[in-house]
């Protein structure tokens, strides 16, 4: 029992060392040195100082801390919290009443002028007091502190200042732990002691409006689902159409789900009666389009479908003629230049007067009236051309859109119209240096389109970093952005190509033209790029790199989050381009389509049970029995003996013994069963009994049995 004891006592005693030995959670994260001033304190090379809030205005806003917050600075924000005994309180507030009921009759009894600052000071009291003693409000000691950290002691300086200058307006006022920069360094350090006590008594109201970790949100009562809200799982419900601009670009890394995400609204929109049209370069887009019966067409050298770049769009409003001419030649330049690969000053004058001829040609001139002639084709213009001083080059370059390769895709007129709903146009058998003209070509089809006759439409560019490197193709895209907005249209732009597509003036001016914008999964390239242009922080930026398919950054005006782009089992079935779910679902229709063959086939008139594959055996198999009640009838297929395969190696099959039929029910109680419910016909697997076979051309009940 001693040496228990004994032992027990060396025990403790080396726990007892061991703990005073032992380096705590400080220890650790202490920094070797560090220097401290009256005004700031240094941790290596690193500059902080710590602020205080003294002061609160009577009203404030609830999220009022989010600006703060999500400001651009490198600080620790810290909040001390500790509840009060409301009776205390209470007592301390009834005597203050006291005192400011007593200055108010001192003060009349003088006839000096009523003071409503007074007179509100005693009803704030008399209503905190009213709702303490209710229990509707707590009274806590709240202390509120920032850390501001710099690499360099003016940064530091100007930082504090920024912080010091957005918290005073909102008339919250601060400041600076002067000698006591350790600690306020301590106090908003994560160890939960508050070493400043720099305190204000707030009650349960004003508390919940400083609470730091409100969230932004973008929901509205109307629009399209676009995704969730990663940090707080709401929904991100919004209308484009009712931003200053219905414009929208999605910028993201290949394989990082922009076209299924653009896909998701599209088919989204539909469902509010939005028309869609969209210019897809790898056919991502046709499923959705047969899904929802939309008219896909194939813009192709080996398609039927043409579009005569000389057609001209319907004047609109008070627009005149002179105007409408003047677009479809400007347009018409920068379709050629694309074409021949850039033109000079000279060409261009040559080729702006060959435009107006070529239009005279068919006598069509400034005159409204004249605008319904047929318009003439590229050959025309070419011809003019070639009779004209100076153009020749230009002729000669157009020869291959008009006699070459490329003639059937330029220089023929239009053969089709726009319908409502759903339309895609394919431009993915065309080479890659046809494919800006054809985009140019179709955008300006659809533009003439849209001016015609306007509703609510969004327009998708896919991959448009092609048209981007052009700048004549730029430019016009850029009108577009522009000018979308009056016509009741949305333009959505793609691109994977970041840097291409901001680096050019263009591109910019489009995106400042966009109200909403979707940054998905960037490469470190691009994110840097991103970061420069959207002002994104470093946890933004992190964000954007380690962000799994489908998940980024939500700009819609001023407010933006992050989000996860969701869909619906039914939509992801429509719209998906993983290759594993493309072949899944090609395996599942091939599987369905062989089940349905061999149901129709065993429905079929026509079908007999010779058509049934037997057994191999060495000896032909016997025919099946058939036994049915007296009343049945017994189509002639069923009589029919079935066939036997070739001979195999293998036991003969014996012929099983008839199996006796019921008598049958009443036929009252028997259920008819129709061909659509008969099951499809199988190889026979060892003797069994078959389903019974229904007799249409029979009014009576027919029980017939099977066994082979």
């Amino acid at each position: 029992m001693a040496e228990q004891q004994l032992n027990r006592r060396m025990l403790r005693r080396a726990e007892s060392q061991i703990e005073k030995s032992s380096a705590s959670m400080l220890d650790f994260i202490a920094p070797a040195s560090y220097l401290t001033t009256p005004n700031f304190l240094q941790i290596n090379n690193l500059f902080l100082k710590t602020l205080f809030v003294y002061s609160y205005p009577r009203f404030l806003n609830s999220n009022w801390l989010s600006p703060v917050i999500n400001y651009d600075l490198n600080m620790d924000v810290t909040m001390h919290i500790s509840p009060l005994e409301s009776n205390l309180f209470l007592e301390q507030m009834r005597k203050q009443a006291g005192r400011l009921e007593s200055t108010r009759q001192i003060e009349q009894e003088k006839g000096l002028v009523r003071n409503p600052q007074l007179d509100q000071a005693i009803a704030d009291i008399d209503q905190l007091r009213e709702d303490l003693s209710s229990g509707q409000q707590r009274i806590f000691k709240v202390g509120l502190y920032f850390t501001v950290y710099a690499k360099s002691q003016q940064e530091l300086n100007e930082a504090s200042e920024r912080l010091i200058a957005t918290l005073g307006g909102l008339l919250v006022y601060t400041k600076q732990a002067i000698f006591q920069a350790e600690q306020g360094f301590h106090t908003t350090l994560p160890i939960g002691e508050d070493e400043l006590q720099i305190t204000k008594n707030l009650d349960t109201n004003s508390l919940s409006t400083t609470f730091p970790f409100v969230s932004a949100e973008l929901t509205s009562n109307k629009g399209v689902l676009y995704g969730i809200n990663r940090h707080n799982n709401s929904l991100i419900l919004f209308d484009r159409f009712d931003l200053e601009n219905a414009n929208e670009v999605v910028f993201a890394k290949s394989g990082a789900g922009k076209s299924y995400a653009v896909k998701l609204e599209a088919l989204r929109s539909l469902m509010f009666g939005t028309d869609v049209i969209v210019i897809d370069p790898e056919n991502e887009y046709q499923s959705l389009c047969e899904a929802v019966g939309g008219s896909f067409f194939d813009f192709s050298l080996n398609s039927d479908k043409r579009v005569n770049p000389f057609d001209l769009p319907q004047a609109v409003e008070d627009e005149s003629g002179d105007v409408v001419l003047r677009t479809a030649v400007t347009d018409l330049k920068g379709l050629i230049a694309l074409m021949v690969g850039g033109i000079t000053p000279e060409e261009d004058a040559i080729l702006d007067k060959a435009i107006y001829d070529t239009y005279a040609l068919r006598d069509i001139t400034p005159d409204v009236s004249t605008h319904n002639n047929t318009p003439p084709v590229l050959s025309d213009l070419q011809g003019v051309l070639q009779n004209t001083k100076g153009a020749e080059s230009l002729a000669r370059r157009l020869t291959k859109y008009t006699e070459g390769t490329f003639a059937g895709l330029f220089n023929q007129p239009t053969n089709f119209e726009l319908s409502r709903g759903f339309i895609v146009f394919s431009i993915r058998n065309l080479e890659e240096a046809l494919r800006p003209l054809a985009m140019y070509l179709i955008l300006n089809y659809i533009w003439a389109q849209i001016r015609h006759q306007m509703r609510k439409r969004l327009l998708v560019v896919d991959e448009a970093w092609v048209l981007m490197q052009y700048p004549d193709s730029a430019k016009y895209l850029y009108s577009l952005a522009k000018r979308a907005r009056k016509y009741f249209l949305g333009l959505t732009i793609i691109s994977q190509d970041v840097e291409d597509f901001l680096g050019s003036e263009q591109g910019r001016a489009i995106l400042n033209n966009s109200s909403l914008q979707i940054l998905l999964k960037q490469s470190p390239a691009a994110v840097e790029k991103l970061a420069e242009v959207f002002h994104l922080t470093e946890g933004e930026k992190f964000l954007l790199l380690e962000s799994d398919v489908g998940e980024g950054l939500f700009f819609a005006g001023s407010s933006h989050v992050a989000i996860k782009v969701v869909a619906s089992y039914a939509e992801d079935q429509i719209i998906t381009t993983d290759p594993r779910q493309l072949l899944e679902q090609e395996k599942e229709t091939e599987k369905e389509e062989t089940i349905s063959g061999t149901a129709i086939e065993a429905d079929s008139p026509d079908f007999s049970p010779n058509q049934i594959e037997q057994p191999a055996a060495s000896t032909p198999p016997a025919a099946p029995q058939i036994q049915q009640t007296p009343t049945a009838q017994i189509p002639n297929q069923a009589a029919a003996t079935a066939k036997s395969a070739p001979a195999q190696p293998v036991s003969p099959v014996q012929t099983p013994t008839p199996v006796q039929t019921p008598t049958p029910e009443p036929a009252a109680t028997q259920p008819t069963a129709s061909p659509q419910q008969t099951a499809p016909f199988k190889s026979p697997q060892p003797p069994a009994e078959q389903a019974p076979i229904s007799n249409n051309t029979s009014q009576q009940q027919t029980n017939t049995q099977i066994n082979l």
